[in-house]
């Protein structure tokens, strides 16, 4: 960041009938927070800016008589800090409050309304690269760069003060061009800081700046192509930031779903996946050397539906941003999620994901010999697992099955098969094989295998809709979430189930 103007820099006023304002209207390279994004203005960023006719104003008022104009009365001066400017202010009461307000400190700093020619994005801060003109500077309670300043200099030339904004919020103004700072296509719309906050604001009822508008309106042109149908013209995806914070935690949930691999691919497409490589082979000197075989299988997912409808107080409204993502964060994984959760492991494939536990047939289960499961049980289902499948094998049951049926189980020598393992934080290992606990699948059953060769697919995000009739009587908003998703065996050799007999 830049340093902040000392008074040494500036120059001082030899005439003593004047009162004049001195400081910098824009400082190159220093970052601003607007809303949730940061922003820079680049050193040389207005070598083809149109300097030559602009006002100074204070707050922006640019209805009002200006204090100020180019070329005569206001001067700009474009350095290495940044834009530099000088004005004369005129013998009226307005002036003379503006002038002792900026030598009280009440106006703290400048900023300037303008129009971008050219930016960049590198994550979430915008660079602007090139102005194209600045139609005003203003002097302002809160300024727009926490480098800018502004001064005061009496009749004798003597500077009396300075201001400097530290911290304060950035406004847009109205001429600066509202979807300047927006990605082209929609699905880069759903990542912007923009959209996020149009979302939430949406959802709350608050109303949106020109720039919210803009990208509110590209992300639901992303709506209108995918496979959603909805009911209202509130509808909306959430953001790319939401979505991945509400798949990371339903993730670190435990569960199948944490060692299942995540697509996002669009429904009804074949999407090649390479199972494990044929073993390699002895070779004679001089012998023509075959390429390497592998085995591809495809996975096609289908597009069904998961609704779920929530209510919550209207007390919604004086939500801050982040406090409301965090609350609708959780309520999507606790229904959305969780619901994919439970079709990774019990899905009957009709109008709904595909389970795991539907991939078995004799060839790939294991009936114990009584109605319990033994060692030598486990020990055949380890044995039963096809070539290739057990580098990451993992055992899948629920918590009372590992404690009922595992915990006292023994070898043939005596020692316990599963071992726990709180010092790396997991549950344990039986037979040396990682175990995952979810209580989504039943008592007594036990599935052994690669759960990377088990996916589901979330194409589109999730969809909300708004509803207010609620609130008339129950002072309730309705929220509706809308999420197309599939799941299902993408290999059923990679698989195992282990069950006592009937």
């Amino acid at each position: 960041m830049i340093e902040k103007m000392e008074v040494s820099e500036m120059t001082p006023v030899e005439d003593d009938t004047q009162m004049k304002l001195e400081g910098y209207a824009l400082v190159f390279d220093s970052p601003a927070k607007i809303g949730e994004y940061e922003e820079k203005i680049t050193n040389g960023a207005l070598e083809s800016c149109d300097l030559s006719d602009v006002g100074l104003f204070v707050n922006h008022d640019s209805a009002s008589i200006p204090l100020a104009r180019t070329p005569n009365t206001l001067t700009l001066e474009v350095d290495e800090k940044g834009l530099k400017f000088t004005a004369e202010l005129p013998d009226t009461e307005s002036a003379r409050e503006v002038y002792e307000s900026v030598k009280r400190g009440d106006l703290r700093g400048c900023s300037f309304a303008f129009d971008v020619d050219s930016e960049e994005w590198e994550g979430n801060t915008r660079i602007i690269t090139s102005i194209s003109r600045i139609y005003e500077i203003s002097v302002v309670f809160q300024p727009a760069y926490e480098d800018t300043a502004v001064e005061t200099r009496n009749k004798g030339g003597k500077m009396e003060d300075k201001a400097i904004g530290k911290n304060a919020q950035k406004y847009f103004f109205g001429r600066v061009d509202a979807s300047a700072a927006m990605p082209e296509t929609s699905s880069d719309i759903l990542t912007t800081a923009e959209y996020r906050s149009a979302f939430y604001k949406t959802l709350q009822g608050k109303p949106l700046s020109a720039r919210e508008e803009t990208a509110m309106t590209k992300g639901r042109a992303e709506l209108r192509a995918n496979e959603f149908s909805t009911s209202t013209n509130t509808a909306a995806i959430i953001p790319t930031a939401t979505l991945d914070e509400i798949v990371k935690k339903a993730r670190k949930q435990g569960g199948i779903m944490e060692h299942c691999r995540a697509f996002s691919v669009p429904s009804k497409i074949a999407v090649p996946v390479t199972t494990p490589a044929e073993k390699a082979a002895w070779h004679v000197e001089g012998a023509a050397v075959e390429s390497e075989k592998v085995t591809p299988t495809t996975v096609n997912f289908d597009g069904n539906e998961i609704i779920k409808v929530f209510s919550i107080s209207t007390k919604v409204q004086q939500m801050s941003i982040s406090a409301f993502e965090s609350y609708l964060t959780d309520e999507l994984e606790s229904c959305v999620m969780e619901t994919i959760g439970d079709a990774l492991v019990n899905g009957t494939g009709n109008g709904q994901g595909t389970g795991i536990l539907t991939a078995f047939d004799s060839d790939n289960t294991v009936t114990a010999s009584t109605s319990s499961i033994g060692y030598a049980d486990v020990v055949k289902t380890v044995s039963k697992l096809k070539r290739g499948y057990s580098g990451g094998a993992k055992w899948l049951m629920n918590n009372a099955t590992l404690w009922t049926v595992f915990y006292q189980m023994i070898d043939g020598n005596q020692r316990p098969i599963f071992i726990a393992d709180a010092q790396n934080e997991k549950v344990g290992k039986i037979l040396g094989f990682d175990v995952v606990i979810d209580d989504n699948v039943a008592d007594n059953v036990v599935i052994f295998g690669n759960f990377q060769y088990m996916g589901y697919n979330l194409p589109s995000g999730i969809v909300i809709e708004t509803s207010r009739e609620s609130s008339f009587k129950s002072a309730l908003i309705d929220y509706r979430a809308l999420a197309i998703a599939d799941c299902k065996p993408i290999v059923p050799d990679a698989f195992v189930k282990l069950v006592p007999k009937s």
